[in-house]
């Protein structure tokens, strides 16, 4: 059983499991009914997303300084009590269960999954 970091939209792999859509906002132009047939996402949960104002960092991020101030403030949005308890929750069930989070950026580098991806990691998860 693991958790898997996905750019949503893209085809499903074999065990993926439940996907998670960590971003702000649905996909534009694609109806609510058709996100999961189309792989976007089973259940949206913006709760792990970046604030709209730490995303315009991640956005606008041309150095490894800049990305590492993105990464900072996401650290920290994601210290906070809430966000704290579902990465912990999160990470328990991957001992259990299969499934996935995502976002929609093209590079996992260069986007908060990476971060994301740590913070799984630094709460013992099981990665795939």
């Amino acid at each position: 059983m693991t958790v898997r970091i996905v750019r949503l939209g893209t085809p499903r792999t074999a065990h993926e499991g439940l996907r998670i859509g960590t971003v702000r906002r649905p996909p534009r132009g694609v109806p609510a009914a058709r996100f999961a047939s189309e792989d976007w996402y089973d259940v949206w949960y913006p709760d792990l997303a970046p604030s709209p104002e730490v995303v315009k960092l991640g956005q606008q991020a041309n150095t490894e300084r800049d990305w590492a101030v993105f990464a900072r403030k996401y650290r920290a949005e994601m210290a906070e009590p809430h966000a704290s308890r579902t990465l912990a929750l999160l990470a328990a069930l991957s001992q259990t269960a299969d499934f996935s989070v995502g976002c929609y950026c093209e590079s996992e580098a260069r986007c908060h999954r990476s971060v994301l991806r740590e913070l799984f990691a630094e709460r013992g998860a099981r990665m795939e």
